[in-house]
């Protein structure tokens, strides 16, 4: 087979390169002429782990091409995925120029059957407005040639991306044709061969499933987050309420771990989508909403803690922040709670010493140089009078304390993400603060 897929962002590069892992003949569009020319040089645009070497692997095989020619990428192609962003509008509701740009395109330069699929995320009534485009197209080429136009959505965690499109917990497709239905069949054959389920829906319920799923996993951490906020009040250990309510089946483990809150592109987006979805057909979605703002919240709570512990009065202290982007094994700083945390401190009279392994160049589209990025994690610490820990990198799992009692002005830990034992730290000397158990904090330091 062959497939083009159009966009070299974050879902387009990994769809597009781990097709042709499988040994299908993929071009990968894109208008960006220089983010075209650097993926020639094996130079990627975003950081997953494992992916540059993926790239290079299939470009060697001649699976895997890229390109700035829609004309040429779709040219004889079984299926065309649109994989363009969908940012998010002032109102909440995905922004969809770019998918229907896309769409136009197709319908001026396809020339035989294929099916157009959505792989960006967008909301239900998507593929109608798609296939609208590229009928108005070939109207005015007077072209008559058949095409599908079906769902596929992506769920892929940044970080793990690579294993979770070869190895999915489910392959969600939606469609209106059987012939569509084989085609998308045929494609995603080599996944089948190992027992993971394809699911085939109507378009509709595809572009919903998206939505519901994001959702959902932020409905979970925004709970666990408002739990935690009770325990601490209370003086209950979040992390035994996680593990007592875990064990239940039909709660599960994942994404019940508290912490300052969720980031990164789907979440965040999808859950304000969803919410303005509902509210352009007459419906509130409350709990949704509830779920935004229980995270807005959070994102403020360490600073809280940090403002709490040195009386109000921060001016002139320097704050250690280690892990800038939203989550481990990525360098996406979208919706990232370091931002909300160092905006904070900056406003109020901080300065701030950070180091993330991946993230910092990213990070300086938005912070600049009002901060200072350090080498690694222990210069950082160099004479601050505290440390948070904002992003749950193995790098900072199990640091020498040791050493970083020496490098800090002040023995004083925030741990955003609950990563390190309180007894442990307080035996060394440390005043410990995390998210979700009232621990024996010391004096505050003026």
């Amino acid at each position: 087979m062959k497939i083009a897929v159009v966009g070299t962002g974050y879902v387009g590069l990994v769809t597009g390169t781990c097709f042709a892992e499988v040994g299908i003949d993929v071009t990968c569009i894109d208008i960006d002429q220089k983010k075209i020319d650097n993926l020639h040089k094996g130079i990627l645009p975003i950081y997953e782990p494992g992916l540059e070497e993926m790239v290079s692997r299939n470009v060697e095989k001649g699976r895997l091409h890229f390109s700035t020619s829609l004309a040429e990428g779709i040219k004889d192609a079984d299926v065309a995925f649109i994989a363009v962003g969908t940012p998010p509008g002032e109102d909440g509701s995905a922004d969809l120029k770019y998918v229907l740009a896309v769409a136009r395109g197709i319908g001026e330069n396809m020339n035989s059957y294929g099916v157009i699929v959505t792989k960006s995320t967008v909301p239900v009534g998507t593929a109608a407005k798609v296939r609208a485009e590229i009928e108005q197209a070939l109207a005015k080429r007077g072209a008559a040639i058949e095409f599908d136009v079906a769902s596929n959505p992506e769920f892929l965690k940044e970080g793990a991306a690579i294993d979770d499109f070869l190895k999915p917990d489910r392959i969600v497709v939606g469609v209106s044709s059987e012939r569509a239905e084989e085609v998308m069949s045929k494609l995603y054959k080599p996944f089948l061969l190992n027992g993971h389920p394809i699911i085939f829906m109507d378009i509709p319920s595809a572009e919903m499933t998206k939505y519901a799923a994001n959702s959902m996993l932020a409905t979970k951490i925004s709970f666990m987050n408002d739990i935690a906020n009770l325990c601490e009040i209370m003086g209950a250990d979040v992390n035994m309420v996680r593990k007592g309510i875990g064990s239940d089946a039909r709660i599960g483990t994942k994404f019940i771990y508290p912490g300052i809150g969720y980031g990164g592109s789907c979440f965040p987006k999808d859950v304000k989508a969803l919410i303005k979805t509902a509210a352009e057909n007459g419906y509130q979605m409350q709990v949704l909403q509830a779920v935004e703002s229980v995270n807005e919240a959070q994102k403020e709570v360490l600073f809280e803690k940090v403002s709490k512990h040195f009386g109000g009065d921060l001016k002139g202290k320097k704050m250690a922040v280690w892990g800038l982007s939203f989550k481990p094994k990525t360098d996406d700083m979208r919706e990232a709670p370091s931002l909300v945390i160092i905006e904070k401190l900056l406003d109020a009279g901080c300065t701030v010493s950070a180091y993330d392994p991946v993230a910092m160049e990213e990070a300086k589209h938005s912070l600049g140089d009002r901060i200072t990025y350090a080498k690694d994690e222990f210069a950082a610490l160099i004479d601050a009078d505290a440390l948070l820990v904002v992003t749950e990198w193995p790098d900072f799992r199990s640091p020498n304390f040791d050493v970083v009692a020496r490098l800090m002005k002040q023995k004083t830990i925030f741990d955003g993400r609950n990563i390190y034992d309180a007894k442990e730290l307080h035996e060394a000397g440390f005043t410990y603060h995390c998210i979700g158990i009232k621990t024996d904090h010391k004096e505050p330091v003026a």
